[in-house]
């Protein structure tokens, strides 16, 4: 009920106002270079979401969305080029799909009061959006992630992990060391041991970290890789006979692409995940009709359903409801980024909604402050049936720890706001 007035508000200028912008939303996507297996389908599924809004609902508040895609090739200079070209054509919120982008856009996005969403990647302790104001990594981010997997290991063995051994195989980059921290103060609380094991850019050359693994006989394995280094070390991992069930990916090792090269060896891999698996929900029937079936599809129509390209769907669905909700707040339906970063401030997502936008049960219900621009770090566990080629989802959206990840976002927020001369606290 609090925006009925902002509805109204809406409503009339509707009916009275000439023909409005379209609404822009930039896509820093990746369609070449060593990621773009994963970097395609992502792309795809946050385009088509919006076709099918523009094609089914006449836009967003009725005013057109438009997305306005620019090729980074996962490199963080060509990232950061892309927004400077596309920030001054009304740009409302970025996605740059790269933890090294991300770091790098934090203090532009901030200075042009454009906001930012880097959903489930980027700077953690972004979070706290008393520190920063424009960036959001709801409905959870990689600090969640590392809890998700120790919190399903502990449910695997009757809540106590002393003596077992955890290896950390990451890609080595900002975005592969994100969980550490959070792990070794997991792994002190919880008593179990753990093992940093890095690998190199790209990620096609493992043997000599399999073989450590081998020799160190870790009784689980978590991965933080992207791209080819996936499925690199989901075979090498088959090839020293490492238990794959054993063995678990955060959301971005944990694609269609990371396992069928390996065929059936991949049988029983998991992977973290924050949002629903499969096409089995009614949004892909509208997609098809208004999209596909149109031919307006982004791609060639045959990644719906799959990991990636729900994920670029789930990030849109997302921005689309910050623009409605930022409509309402404002009372206007032609925004500003100022007024998407209040959206995205005010965002509530609840399954009812989720339902009505034919995703029900996609996603876990959350709702963002001032306070918490991470929403509730609620995660799940999937796991892969080579027989059925499918990802299935075997664990409810289950919390994390925050008694652990809390003090950490809390210690990084405040070391980034005291380096930066920011000044902590609610607008």
């Amino acid at each position: 009920m609090k925006y009925k007035l902002g509805t109204l508000a809406v409503a009339g200028l509707m009916a009275a106002s000439p023909v409005m912008a379209d609404l822009v939303f930039p896509s820093l996507s990746y369609r070449t270079g060593p990621y773009a297996a994963g970097g395609i389908p992502f792309a795809d599924g946050y385009a088509d979401y919006f076709t099918m809004l523009n094609a089914r609902d006449g836009g967003i508040g009725g005013v057109m969305a438009k997305v306005i895609e620019c090729e980074t090739g996962y490199n963080t200079e060509k990232g950061v080029e892309c927004y400077e070209s596309t920030k001054g054509e009304g740009a409302l919120v970025y996605q740059p799909l790269s933890t090294g982008i991300t770091y790098q856009l934090i203090p532009k996005t901030t200075a042009d009061n454009i906001p930012m969403h880097t959903m489930g990647y980027g700077r953690t302790s972004a979070a706290n959006g008393k520190v920063f104001s424009h960036t959001f990594n709801y409905p959870a981010n990689y600090w969640n992630g590392a809890s998700g997997a120790i919190n399903y290991l502990l449910s695997e063995n009757g809540g106590d992990l002393k003596g077992k051994k955890v290896a950390l195989v990451y890609h080595n980059s900002a975005y592969g060391k994100e969980p550490i921290r959070t792990l070794q103060e997991l792994s002190a609380k919880h008593g179990f041991e753990f093992k940093e094991v890095p690998v190199d850019h790209p990620g096609q050359e493992q043997k000599s970290q399999w073989l450590q693994i081998r020799r160190d006989k870790p009784d689980y394995v978590i991965m933080y890789g992207w791209g080819v280094m996936n499925q690199v070390a989901v075979q090498e991992a088959a090839n020293i006979r490492f238990p794959m069930e054993n063995f678990i990916g955060i959301w971005w090792s944990g694609s269609e692409n990371d396992v069928l090269a390996a065929g059936d060896k991949a049988d029983g891999y998991k992977a973290l995940t924050f949002h629903g698996v499969g096409d089995d929900f009614p949004v892909f029937d509208d997609i098809k009709k208004h999209v596909v079936d149109a031919g307006n599809a982004a791609g060639a129509g045959d990644q719906i359903g799959t990991v990636l390209y729900n994920r670029g769907l789930y990030a849109a669905m997302l921005a689309a409801e910050a623009a409605k909700t930022a409509q309402e707040i404002h009372g206007t339906a032609d925004i500003t980024p100022a007024m998407m970063r209040d959206g995205m401030e005010n965002l509530e997502i609840t399954e009812e909604k989720m339902a009505a936008l034919g995703m029900p049960n996609f996603g876990p219900s959350f709702s963002v402050s001032c306070e918490n621009h991470g929403g509730p770090g609620l995660i799940g566990m999937t796991q892969w049936d080579a027989t059925a080629k499918e990802w299935k989802l075997i664990s409810e959206f289950s919390e994390t720890d925050m008694s652990v990840i809390q003090p950490l976002i809390d210690a990084d927020s405040g070391a980034y706001a005291s380096e930066n001369n920011i000044e902590a606290g609610c607008k």
